[in-house]
């Protein structure tokens, strides 16, 4: 593979038009991050907004102490002995309403608005913003008549700091205001709780400095520091502001805190701050910047600061690399989309699309204490009380890490497990008091500090699954990393902790099968328990027993237990437990259709016209049924995807289904759902939305098209799982490969033991793959099929049992091989 091609505009998202949503222009941001801090890059060349967001910032939610209703589960399961589904499905809830229960979901908030003003003499011409993802710097530039205008920031992963520089081309300098303010509300009146709020901000600025804090509901101060330093011209304090006049170029330093004491957090920023500028040597604990001259040059220091982040930013957004297609000139992002809406996705767009997801994530979350896991909004939602801004787990956060661990990016799930662990007494305390368990139960919804029931509504209070969907990220890391003792410490005891709650609440039955229930499929209803009338409810009657979806998970938590148990030295007792409670576990149902069941008990009729694809579960994101495995199984779940309804789609359910269909080995199907994604629910920017709010019928109709970056990440994982699949035992080379991306090239993506780069062109009959063993591998190797005959160069190669196009590869640790099917070989 060639080294990856510094500044190429694959790696840079480019528009014309600045953001121009009413009311929400911080939708249409760029954004930059360092996985605790998040800058929102919008407004126009007179007026710009940089928007600051802090990953441990929530406010106005609501904590009361859990009552214990666990005497309900024998009442709601008499009901449904008796075919009462509805009255039994509210049994939980109304249980919680009757004793006042009333804990309510935090929000993400914005920390504080930098406001940034600059005067014009003539209408601007040439409008760009652009933010070069491998370096995570935002580009906003534009001309005034003869003189050309640019701003640029980064979020430093290094320093933890905003570093913003203004500048001008021309001789004449630049000049304007600049300060640190509470963002204002998008909605249209008000709340008391924003007024609230604002009440309590202060400002302030003097010398080359600018400060700012409010009081966050929890009587905590959060706030900014701002340091200004231009390089000839002047800087003047006015009103809590900075004014710069005429200087060449203008550096601005912004650090924020959290949780702390206004005062005392002031005093420390503006230390730090100082520390960033002193001469090399003074500055207490890191390295410092070397002044140029007492003059000052601070552009200087820019480079030296955007040198020490990239060494840490570039690694991660390089840790895997992806081409697709062939030479394209490069197009800004209307045209994209254009481009796009019109059917069908640019390979080049596909794979910019593939590279922004990662630019996200990773800006979005880091291995550093204060960074939580990637949220629905990253960190760069706008309002106070933002649309679905929780961490939810009956899709939506796990769809954000799927693609991680094949892009080279392990290290950055770790704040998905450090979240959840960190709420483990309120998990105990939710299975024993819901459901007299012992164990966890997780609620689908959490915000920071608060995992106690919180969504009183029996669509999310009566699913159980979300506990075993996580362990099932547990394992998938210790598989990958094989990190020292984390199988032992913390993913075996988490999964422990998980079957306890199932040990307690499965029912064996006469037959000797379990029944679980109440059993939910995330978030849909049976057909035959819709309301008869056609009224639109959202969750009419969704509690039902041995959801398909509820049955796998335990299933799949049952095997990793029983593999990881054999390795760990697990007592022969507690094996066989594990497997004969895997063998109680029904089967799944096959339809009058001949689609894999939504429901394995037959009281409930499936239902099409929905978004979340939660049956599907064994086929991914598990991988119990393959069309090696079972291929009779295989075509029925093959079936189930096929009869979802476009018009019930969303964004994220979109990538979803991308991924069903590329583990089905249909890339063009595959690819045709990321096609509909980019044609309803992308924003200028290249945020995913959860729906299209233009009634174009492509997806679920909701006119506030809430931004979700799920669908975003989700994308990412779909691309990955058309052209490399890794489950146990067996790793799939182009495995579901769309025509439209016949050509392409990809390097440094994992499997379980190890990395592969790729090469291929169909049209030249060209295919070049090579496997390297970062620990000893033996495992199954599938290759595609309409290339010329394969060749392979290695050792411990031998045909797999399974037929011509698999392979046993056997490597030691540190040996490669590769396959081909053409002359040739790999670059480095």
């Amino acid at each position: 593979m060639k080294p990856h091609r510094e500044g190429r505009w694959e790696d840079k998202v480019t528009l014309r038009y600045p953001a121009s949503w009413w009311r929400n222009l911080w939708r249409e941001a760029l954004p930059a991050g360092n996985g605790v801090l998040g800058a929102s890059v919008f407004g126009g060349v007179q007026d710009e907004t940089v928007l600051l967001n802090h990953a441990g910032l929530w406010h106005w939610g609501q904590r009361d102490e859990l009552p214990d209703v666990s005497f309900t589960l024998k009442e709601t399961r008499r009901l449904m002995d008796e075919k009462r589904y509805l009255e039994a499905s509210w049994q939980l809830a109304d249980a919680l309403k009757e004793r006042g229960y009333g804990t309510k979901l935090a929000s993400r908030f914005p920390l504080a608005a930098i406001r940034l003003t600059m005067p014009g003499e003539q209408a601007f011409r040439s409008y760009r913003r652009e933010l070069d993802m491998d370096s995570g710097q935002i580009t906003v530039a534009w001309k005034d008549g003869e003189h050309r205008y640019s701003r640029v920031l980064f979020v430093s992963r290094a320093d933890d700091c905003l570093v913003y520089r203004i500048g001008e081309a021309g001789g004449k300098g630049v000049s304007g205001e600049i300060g640190l303010e509470l963002h204002p509300s998008d909605r249209w009146a008000d709340t008391p709780e924003f007024r609230e709020l604002e009440s309590t901000v202060e400002t302030g600025a003097e010398g080359p400095y600018a400060w700012y804090a409010a009081a966050n509901d929890d009587g905590t101060d959060f706030g900014a520091v701002m340091l200004l330093l231009p390089e000839g011209g002047s800087c003047t304090p006015a009103a809590g502001r900075l004014r710069f006049e005429r200087a060449d170029r203008v550096l601005v330093l912004v650090k924020v805190f959290a949780a702390g004491s206004r005062e005392a957090d002031w005093k420390r920023l503006k230390e730090e701050l100082a520390g960033l500028i002193r001469p090399t040597g003074s500055a207490e604990g890191g390295e410092a910047f070397q002044e140029e001259s007492a003059g000052g040059h601070f552009s200087s220091l820019y480079e030296h600061l955007l040198e020490r982040h990239t060494a840490q930013h570039r690694p991660l957004y390089r840790s895997a690399s992806l081409e697709l297609g062939g030479e394209e000139e490069e197009r800004t992002s209307e045209q994209w989309l254009a481009d796009a809406y019109e059917g069908e996705a640019p390979p080049a767009f596909i794979r910019k699309l593939w590279a922004y997801g990662r630019y996200l994530f990773l800006s979005g979350t880091s291995t550093a204490e204060e960074a939580g896991p990637f949220g629905l909004y990253g960190l760069w939602g706008g309002d106070y009380r933002l649309v679905w801004s929780h961490h939810m787990a009956n899709e939506n956060i796990q769809m954000m890490y799927w693609h991680a661990h094949q892009g080279g990016l392990s290290e950055l799930v770790l704040p998905l497990f450090r979240y959840y662990e960190s709420l483990m007494d309120d998990f105990r305390g939710n299975a024993r008091k819901l459901y007299g368990c012992g164990g966890i139960y997780i609620p689908a919804g959490t915000t920071a500090g608060v995992g106690v029931p919180n969504q009183i509504v029996p669509v999310i209070l009566n699913w159980t699954g979300a506990a075993g969907w996580l362990a099932r990220h547990f394992e998938e890391y210790a598989r990958f990393t094989e990190e020292e003792g984390f199988r032992e410490e913390r993913a075996f005891p988490f999964m422990r902790e998980v079957l306890a709650f199932y040990k307690d609440f499965l029912v064996q039955e006469e037959n000797g099968q379990y029944k679980l229930y109440p059993s939910v499929s995330p978030e849909n209803t049976p057909l035959n328990h819709m309301p008869a009338d056609g009224k639109p409810l959202a969750h009419p009657m969704p509690t039902t027993i041995n959801a398909t979806m509820d049955v796998a998970i335990v299933k799949e938590l049952l095997r990793n237990l029983i593999r990881a148990g054999r390795a760990s030295g697990c007592r022969e007792e507690e094996l066989a437990e594990w497997r004969a409670m895997l063998e109680r576990l029904p089967a799944y149902r096959i339809n009058d259709e001949g689609a894999a069941a939504e429901w394995i008990h037959p009281d409930f009729e499936d239902r099409y016209a929905h978004r979340h694809l939660s049956h599907l579960y064994p086929v991914f994101p598990g991988d119990e049924i393959s069309r090696e495995s079972d291929p009779e199984a295989f075509q029925s779940f093959a079936k189930a995807v096929d009869k979802r309804e476009l018009g019930a789609q969303t964004g994220w359910s979109l990538a979803h289904m991308a991924a069903i269909y590329a583990r089905l080995g249909d890339g063009d199907r595959s690819l045709e759902c990321l096609d509909v994604l980019a044609r309803t629910c992308l924003l200028p920017n290249l945020f995913t939305l959860h729906n299209d709010w233009r009634g174009m019928g492509a997806s679920l109709p909701m006119p506030t098209a809430p931004v979700q970056l799920d669908a975003s990440l989700g994308w990412v994982n779909a691309v990955q799982e058309m052209l490399l699949q890794v489950q146990p035992g067996m790793i799939k080379l182009l495995p579901a490969l769309p025509d439209r991306l016949a050509k392409g090239k990809l390097a440094d993506w994992r499997f379980y033991t190890g990395r592969l780069s790729l090469e291929w062109d169909t049209a030249a009959g060209i295919f070049l793959a090579e496997l390297t063993a970062e620990r000893d591998t033996e495992t199954t190797v599938k290759l595609p099929g309409g290339f010329p005959p394969f060749t392979w160069s290695g050792e411990g190669i031998e045909p797999s049992p399974l037929g011509g196009s698999f392979y046993v590869v056997k490597m030691k640790r540190g040996e490669k091989v590769q396959v081909q099917a053409c002359q040739g070989s790999f670059s480095t």
